[in-house]
């Protein structure tokens, strides 16, 4: 059976950071009382502990779904659906840095590549990101008043998502916090 990990990152005490790590745990609370996504999905709050991301998908997922907060320029609360293609701009061949506080998704995902490369392990063949347009990312705990209010839509579009088979459109945006 295809197995999907939905994993919350980011940094609660930098604000709006913190979008992921409030998706995730929605989502979570949300599967715990009315079971609304199907059994092979697991969520998890990963914070800003990506290694340890890395490390949970050597356990063999098909279908990563980061939540995070991602800076495109819209306005704040603006929701993305983001196929990632590949590591970004880490050289080819360079071993990814591994440090615990500045694990980015791409980090993550090629310290994941050398990790599976080493083991023997299959990354997950896809990987979605559903973010949010932050509105201030500045020390601080608790998300802005636009980026809180896209939280229940952002549930509602990994729901939909995961329901559906994972097969949405892979890029889309909205200034108003829907998915479109």
């Amino acid at each position: 059976m295809t197995r999907i990990l939905v994993a919350g990152i980011g940094n609660i005490f930098l604000g709006d950071d913190g979008f992921g790590v409030e998706t995730a745990r929605r989502l979570a609370e949300r599967q715990r009382t009315e079971r609304r996504l199907p059994p092979h999905v697991e969520v998890v709050d990963i914070g800003v502990r990506g290694v340890h991301l890395a490390y949970q998908l050597l356990d063999g997922y098909d279908t990563l779904v980061l939540l995070d907060a991602t800076a495109r320029g819209e306005a704040p609360g603006t929701l993305y659906l983001i196929e990632h293609e590949g590591p970004g701009d880490t050289a080819e061949g360079a071993a990814p840095a591994i440090d615990g506080h500045r694990m980015t998704p791409d980090a993550v995902l090629a310290l994941l590549a050398t990790l599976c490369a080493g083991a023997g392990g299959e990354p997950p063949r896809r990987v979605l990101i559903v973010g949010c347009e932050p509105a201030s990312v500045a020390e601080g705990i608790g998300l802005s008043a636009p980026v809180s209010d896209a939280v229940p839509e952002a549930v509602r579009l990994i729901e939909e998502l995961l329901r559906g088979g994972v097969e949405p459109p892979v890029a889309q945006a909205s200034t108003d916090g829907a998915s479109t």
